[in-house]
């Protein structure tokens, strides 16, 4: 008999032998065990059907005659639930073998003429195994790469660096089951040219992070790192059958700005080192992604700066022209917004309907102060004028890139829902929503405040002006909104009592 090897822990490998003759079974399972195997034994051939379908095994050995059934057909029953096991047959005898075409047909590995020797079912085991490796193999790396692929989206949502880092050493620790890793990131590749840390809440130094032997040395192995130069990658001395290999982050130039280290095992080394690589490529792609989106929204952040100081100046601009009217254009773009929001609007169109209420009269820029500034009742002619200035803003808001969207709410902020408002005298629906809100907030603002020619109506007075405008001058949804919100007119009149107090101190240096 062959000289038994004890195999390197083959404990992975769990075995069935079959064989209605006890002896046999407990031959088998001393012998197969002394190498390293895992195997059980079962001298009942339905019970050993019940017991692969409950239970896992990697092969089987199985005798071919057998009571009250013969293999084949305790095969035929496996096959019908179980594809992967690898069947051997033993037999007394060659002539006794089923057929080829059965073997083929029943998907067994092969079979072994029973003898005093088990070194040829020994190889028959052996080459099982390697195949079932391989298939492991194949489907460990299948489903990592699946796990990779479902993971990555995840990634993308990220939208700050130190929580993007952190979920790629959790996904990697879960994908790869690594027990020593790292993740080092150097902090100037986040830095933007002002030295501020893009999209990082908690990163005062370069960015670090290790489980295992490299979480324990975590100080050493960062101020390790920190020395290099940033071409430079430190090749770690290897641990014991476990290699530390070190891969570059690179960005979208090719410049490293980071490492990945762990310590890989020699069993799967190299489809993890393939698998890594697939997964930090989708990684760098990220960070490269999120350096982009951080950039964008800081730009985007600016610009909204300079929108706010444009929308200031010009206001300031308009109201510079009437001490009578200073203020007003706060007030109605105050009004509008909170009708808006009672209405139930989104954040775009608030902020949409508050910029035109500010600019809602820019127009008048263009109207000459003979008319602008007069103290008594304007003409025909000078009414005529003043009824340019929608138009005039419109023209003035068109030109701005930024208030584009603005400009057709305040072309239409002094149409009226008959038809009868200015300058087009459009009716209904085709009048801008946004500009029917302005429309009721001008109204009501215009009425409650003192002009040079006119004393303001009461609270009272001014709602039984919009009451009366509904479905005529005034949307009726947007009135009755308004009037609803004018309940409470003590507090808003409280909250936007600096308009009124500016319009009053400029009058009194006037």
């Amino acid at each position: 008999m062959r000289k038994n090897r004890v195999a390197a822990k083959q404990t992975e490998i769990s075995i069935l032998a079959l064989d209605d003759d006890e002896i046999m079974t407990i031959t088998l399972q001393s012998y197969f065990q002394s190498s390293g195997y895992h195997v059980d034994i079962e001298n009942d051939p339905n019970k050993a059907v019940e017991r692969i379908r409950n239970h896992h095994y990697d092969i089987l050995l199985l005798d071919f005659l057998m009571s009250p059934i013969c293999g084949d057909e305790v095969v035929k029953a496996i096959r019908e639930f179980n594809t992967d096991l690898y069947i051997i047959l033993l037999t007394g005898h060659k002539s006794l073998a089923p057929p080829i075409k059965t073997i083929r047909e029943l998907d067994i590995q092969g079979y072994y003429e029973k003898s005093d020797r088990f070194d040829q079912l020994e190889l028959l085991v052996e080459s099982c195994v390697k195949s079932i490796r391989q298939m492991r193999t194949i489907r460990s790396y299948r489903d990592k790469l699946s796990q990779i692929v479902a993971d990555s989206p995840q990634l993308y949502r990220l939208t700050t660096i130190d929580a993007l880092l952190e979920s790629v050493m959790s996904q990697m620790n879960r994908i790869f089951g690594f027990e020593n890793a790292f993740l080092y990131v150097r902090r100037h590749f986040f830095q933007d040219g002002g030295g501020e840390i893009a999209g990082a809440v908690q990163m005062p130094a370069d960015y670090y992070l290790g489980i295992g032997a490299y979480g324990e040395a975590a100080d050493r192995v960062r101020n390790y790192l920190m020395e290099r130069h940033e071409t430079e990658f430190p090749i770690f001395e290897e641990a014991e059958n476990e290699p530390c290999r070190v891969f570059p982050l690179l960005d979208e130039n090719q410049k490293p700005f980071g490492i990945f280290g762990a310590r890989i095992s020699h069993q799967h080394y190299f489809d993890t080192v393939r698998l890594l690589e697939i997964y930090l490529r989708q990684v760098t792609s990220t960070v490269s992604n999120l350096m982009l989106h951080i950039q964008l929204q800081k730009a985007y952040e600016k610009l909204e700066v300079s929108y706010e100081e444009m929308t200031k100046t010009v206001r300031t601009m308009v109201d510079a022209r009437d001490l009578y009217t200073r203020g007003h254009s706060d007030r109605v773009s105050y009004y509008a917004c909170r009708i808006a929001e009672k209405m139930g609007k989104d954040e775009r169109f608030i902020n949409r309907i508050r910029v035109a209420g500010l600019f809602h009269d820019i127009g008048k820029i263009a109207v000459p102060d003979s008319v602008l500034l007069k103290n008594a009742s304007l003409t025909r002619e000078e009414y005529e004028i003043i009824k340019r200035h929608p138009g005039l803003g419109y023209h003035i808001l068109s030109a701005i890139s930024s208030y584009q969207e603005i400009a057709p709410i305040v072309l239409c902020h002094h149409e009226r829902i008959d038809g009868r408002g200015y300058p087009n005298g459009i009716t209904g629906d085709q009048i801008p929503e946004e500009a029917k809100i302005i429309s009721v907030a001008d109204a009501f603002d215009a009425m409650t405040s003192h002009r040079r020619y006119r004393e303001n109506l009461t609270l009272e007075q001014a709602v039984s002006q919009l009451e009366q405008g509904k479905g005529t001058q005034f949307d009726q949804k947007i009135a009755e909104a308004f009037i609803e919100i004018l309940k409470d007119y003590e507090a808003i009149r409280e909250e936007i009592a600096w308009t009124f107090e500016e319009t009053a101190l400029d009058l009194e240096h006037r």
